[in-house]
């Protein structure tokens, strides 16, 4: 298995790498105000997709938090929920 796990990420490497050189030529990406930057496609492409993946990353940390903060919240509440029961448990049965 390990070894099949290697032969994957090497050719993974070998046709990113086949892609890069193949995508040496200059581009030229313009900004506002006639600001422009010119790199090699294969750059402007890594930091497309970097950047991207980084905002993908922040989109989904809110729902993530509030989802936390949520369980927390409910493991709380089972917690004093229980205690809540076992001291009613406790109750009746020095009642009995």
């Amino acid at each position: 298995m390990r070894s099949l796990t290697w032969t994957l990420r090497i050719t993974l490497f070998l046709l990113l790498l086949g892609f890069a050189v193949k995508n040496t030529d200059p581009v030229v990406v313009y900004y506002y105000f006639g600001q422009q930057w010119q790199a090699p496609l294969v750059i402007v492409l890594l930091l497309s997709f970097c950047i991207g993946a980084v905002l993908g990353i922040l989109a989904s940390l809110s729902p993530l938090f509030r989802q936390r903060r949520e369980i927390s919240e409910l493991k709380r509440a089972m917690r004093s929920g229980a205690r809540t029961d076992i001291q009613a448990s406790d109750a009746k049965t020095d009642l009995s």
